[in-house]
């Protein structure tokens, strides 16, 4: 039965894929890798009962990460780091943003927001995919998934319904002139009827009375001009929606000259330019995007705008910037650059507890185990060489793995198979995976690993005892104090032992000697 029913669910689901790759030539509003789409892929997955499998991203085997990965792929494969490459972020406690498809994160789970307070999320063995309330779970923060795009302005359909985003949010208890037609959102945002035109983002105020007469004339007179200002919209929109390629480590093009070109004259950069994105130009890279104050993901996309502008900040200006500001981050710091720290901590393995941007003693310990893993003086304070290091692309994990994009998948958002049956997602993604890649990231590490010196050792020893020192001293005194009395112990139980003997040995004597008096008196 159970067979039967991950059966039922696989089938489902490429049903679905099916009908949003006809569907994409549709007027539908919904389209495959948006924040609607993600919230009924999520849907689908507990409707069709499937399974929670850990580390499983195929449809019908899912584990928390990879319900949401399943759908769009990203670079990001954990929960953990998949709220670490969104876009934007925020407290649940003030308030979700009434968005289909958000993200949702509390410590070691991730789930899917599917609108009107509830979510849908992989949760463990005993009860897979469940569909429940946002209060129910706990969950702490929002963010939007970085691998897909949420509407800002416009209709979008969800769940057979539709719902008219403005400012990024869908509309509720209102209602809203759009191409000369009003419609009527209800408190959970759903559409009083289907839209004529799904496209269209074009709207105007309306009370949810009857309108006059003037105004239904002078809608019908600027029906004209609205069309033609939507068509022009659509226009500029498609001249303009072109994305700028994504440049990561391993790619080769003639655009990544031009990288390295710039990077070398804003001083970034001192190698040689090849067209060939490796660890030097990521490193490059990553400094400029820290500079710039922009995402530090070392992958080159819409920053480029900024790489090339005259404004683009130097690496001596970004330098003496820094020297300037000399900011530290300590025991007792609140802000969200400690939340920031914290992530990234997480991501790299040494902060297990719930990012609050708070800086308190576990963000202390891992500071310190961190700093420790990458030769640095364990003080548990993030100052800019502790920060820098930290962001920077070699940054060691608690694994002693440095965490960097090198390694050259064949897809955009490629990942393994974890079984036979891989299915192609709505990203068209690759996951084929070659052992060359593993044996490349593989040397990188043991390259890494044999050019540490030997001198480094007694810092890392000295490092470790002054922690351990206290540790130590309560280990000896305990150890010394419980070896006295154990002593004393011994002693007088040897002394017992001895009296005995002699006692009964006198005892014995005295018997015999009445005994033979008894005999012959």
């Amino acid at each position: 039965m159970q067979r039967s029913k991950k059966i039922a669910s696989v089938l489902l689901s490429v049903t679905m894929l099916s009908g949003a790759c006809v569907a994409g030539s549709s007027t539908t509003a919904h389209a495959s890798g948006t924040g609607a789409g993600l919230a009924e892929w999520a849907l689908n997955a507990y409707y069709s009962g499937w399974s929670y499998v850990y580390g499983g991203a195929t449809p019908g085997a899912v584990d928390c990460s990879g319900l949401i990965y399943s759908y769009c792929g990203g670079n990001a494969r954990g929960g953990d780091s998949q709220l670490y490459a969104s876009s934007e972020s925020g407290y649940i406690s003030n308030g979700i943003p009434r968005v289909h498809g958000l993200g949702l994160h509390m410590d070691g789970h991730v789930g899917v927001y599917i609108g009107d307070g509830m979510a849908v999320d992989a949760r463990n063995d005993d009860e897979d995919v469940c569909y429940d309330t946002v209060d129910y779970m706990g969950w702490t923060q929002w963010y939007k998934v970085g691998a897909i795009d949420y509407i800002e302005n416009g209709w979008e359909q969800f769940n057979g319904d539709y719902y008219y985003y403005e400012n990024g949010e869908y509309i509720v208890d209102t209602s809203r002139t759009i191409d000369g037609t009003t419609y009527y959102f209800d408190s959970k945002g759903r559409s009083s009827n289907t839209p004529s035109n799904p496209s269209s983002s074009s709207s105007s105020s309306s009370s949810s009375s009857s309108s006059s007469t003037d105004n239904s004339s002078s809608s019908s007179n600027s029906d004209d001009s609205s069309s033609e200002n939507t068509e022009a919209k659509e226009e500029v929109k498609e001249e303009t929606s072109t994305e700028p390629a994504l440049y990561r480590n391993g790619d080769e093009a003639d655009e990544i000259k031009k990288i390295q070109e710039r990077l070398k004259e804003l001083g970034y950069y001192n190698g040689e330019v090849t067209g060939k994105f490796d660890d030097e130009t990521e490193t490059a890279y990553i400094q400029f995007q820290q500079a710039a104050g922009v995402s530090v993901d070392g992958i080159s996309g819409t920053d480029r705008d900024i790489l090339y502008s005259e404004d683009c900040p130097t690496y001596a200006d970004a330098q003496a910037k820094l020297a300037e500001q000399s900011t530290t981050y300590s025991l007792g710091d609140q802000s969200d650059a400690v939340l920031t720290i914290q992530n990234r901590l997480a991501i790299l393995g040494f902060f297990n507890e719930i990012a609050t941007g708070y800086y308190g003693d576990t963000t202390v310990q891992a500071v310190e185990a961190f700093q420790l893993a990458n030769n640095l003086e364990a003080t548990g304070i993030v100052d800019q060489t502790t920060y820098q290091a930290m962001f920077s692309a070699t940054a060691l994990s608690n694994s002693g793995y440095a965490l960097t994009t090198s390694v050259g998948y064949t897809g955009p958002y490629a990942m393994p198979a974890t079984n036979s049956f891989v299915l192609q997602n709505t990203q068209n993604q690759d996951y084929a995976h070659s052992a060359a890649v593993v044996a490349q990231a593989a040397n990188k590490v043991t390259k890494k690993a044999l050019s540490n010196t030997s001198t480094d050792a007694p810092t890392l020893i000295r490092a470790a005892v002054k922690r351990n020192l206290n540790v130590g001293l309560w280990f000896v005194v305990v150890l010394a104090m419980l070896s006295i009395f154990g002593g004393v112990f011994i002693v007088k139980n040897l002394k017992a032992t001895k009296k005995a003997r002699r006692t009964r040995a006198r005892s014995k004597k005295s018997y015999t000697r009445v005994k033979t008096e008894a005999r012959y008196w």
